[in-house]
């Protein structure tokens, strides 16, 4: 499938305009009804293009709304910020970075179309009950694994489930590994997506006596 074909905005075919043809992850996900605001969970390798995934969503979804972009960790919200900022440079829509300042409402962020915020923001943003929450259409989930982890888990799965109640937004939740991962579709309601492709080959060996013996 080919990049020209899909119903998206002219300025996000002309920035990718170097990848022409979908990677096996994105064009599952385009049939799988990516662009009709269905809920995705994209399994793939590192580097199989799962990011751009994302990006599909976002974009069909600030034709009509808001879109959040969840990370776990500031420096990847920092990265994604750089990222999608340099999208969206000529364009109406505005993108911002939120990571702190978690008591408080940070109404300023309702004035932008695509926000990056972290876990822990988010959360406190519901918790504020800000009235632009409304306005989401599409909810990214970056490194939606970390539903496991002892320490961040409990707060991401509040915050879906919080979302699902609220606004019922389209959820692309992203990973290389998930275990479970029809289960976790299934909660999300969403469709799961899997494909094992990546850009290079992954070799298995062993490294022993400064020779790698690969099998």
């Amino acid at each position: 499938m080919e990049l020209k074909e899909l119903s998206l905005p002219d300025f996000f075919k002309i920035y990718y305009s170097k990848f022409p043809q979908l990677t096996p992850i994105q064009e599952k996900s385009v049939k799988a009804g990516l662009l009709e605001k269905r809920s995705i969970l994209a399994c793939a390798p590192t580097a199989s293009g799962k990011t751009l995934v994302a990006t599909m969503a976002i974009c069909k979804a600030l034709e009509e709304g808001k879109a959040i972009y969840i990370v776990p960790l500031k420096a990847l919200a920092g990265e994604k910020f750089k990222e999608y900022q340099s999208l969206l440079k000529g364009t109406e829509f505005k993108v911002v970075m939120s990571t702190g300042d978690i008591d408080s409402d940070s109404s300023y962020l309702a004035s932008y179309d695509l926000l990056i915020l972290t876990t822990e923001k988010l959360d406190s943003l519901l918790r504020h009950k800000v009235s632009w929450i409304s306005e989401v259409k599409s909810v990214i989930i970056d490194e939606i694994h970390l539903l496991n982890d002892p320490t961040r888990g409990p707060t991401l799965e509040v915050i879906i489930t919080l979302l699902k109640q609220l606004i019922k937004p389209q959820l692309v939740g992203l990973s290389a590994t998930i275990g479970n991962s029809k289960e976790l579709a299934e909660w999300l309601e969403a469709t799961l997506v899997i494909d094992d492709w990546r850009p290079v080959e992954l070799k298995q060996g062993i490294f022993n006596e400064g020779k790698t013996e690969f099998y």
